[in-house]
């Protein structure tokens, strides 16, 4: 596929179909991933991966954790946002609400509980760095994550980042076996699109350049 159709076409999908993934499809995603740049080539990315059995007893542990923390998905904002990223936002979910609505669900719910099961996919990919690296090293592993994202793509996989998980890092730590010294920042769904379900045909526009890009020439 060429690099120019897997950034055009690429979006989050959260609905999965149940065919597995092979161990070895994930794991060249996960060579190509490891392209990406870093300060100073340190590779800050530690990389663990659950699947199987093993998927449904974590996702069972955070359902649990979740309905008793009740964590919401927000944009992570520390003052209040200006109300042209709020009307962004509105705007690019208020056709998944309407799904919803049908559905008799909610968008906090869906997005919640979502997160926590992983969308369902076969594959839930967990992104960690070593606390000893300061924030500003979260850059490298969002390069890390891009051409995650891009790389299943070209391999015929649709993903969703899973950012909701980082409030459960202490349950996915101790669940994973994931030393105190590492910090679980986001996580991945992997695997292959349910394009059964309205909700696999549901994309977020994006912005045109105006609104984002300042040139100085």
């Amino acid at each position: 596929m060429e690099l120019k159709i897997a950034i055009e076409n690429r979006k989050s999908y959260r609905v999965y179909s149940s065919r597995p993934v092979e161990k070895n499809l994930v794991k060249e995603v996960l060579r190509r991933a490891g392209r990406a740049p870093s300060a100073l080539n340190v590779q800050p990315w530690e990389v663990t991966v659950v699947m199987g059995e093993e998927l449904g007893r974590l996702t069972r542990r955070l359902l649990r954790a979740y309905r008793e923390r009740s964590v919401a998905c927000t944009p992570g904002a520390v003052r209040p946002l200006p109300e042209r990223f709020q009307e962004r936002r509105r705007e690019s979910f208020r056709p998944l609400v309407e799904l919803l609505d049908r559905e008799r669900s909610t968008l906090d719910t869906f997005i919640g509980e979502g997160s926590c099961r992983f969308y369902d996919a076969p594959v839930a990919i967990f992104l960690c760095m070593d606390r000893a690296f300061s924030k500003d090293r979260y850059l490298c592993l969002g390069a890390f994550l891009g051409y995650l994202l891009l790389a299943a793509h070209d391999l015929g996989l649709v993903t969703c980042p899973v950012g909701l998980i980082a409030a459960y890092d202490d349950q996915i730590r101790e669940h994973l076996n994931i030393p105190e010294a590492k910090k679980v920042i986001i996580a991945v769904a992997l695997g292959y699109a349910d394009e059964s379900s309205p909700l696999s045909h549901f994309a977020t526009p994006r912005d045109s350049l105006e609104n984002y890009v300042r040139w100085f020439m």
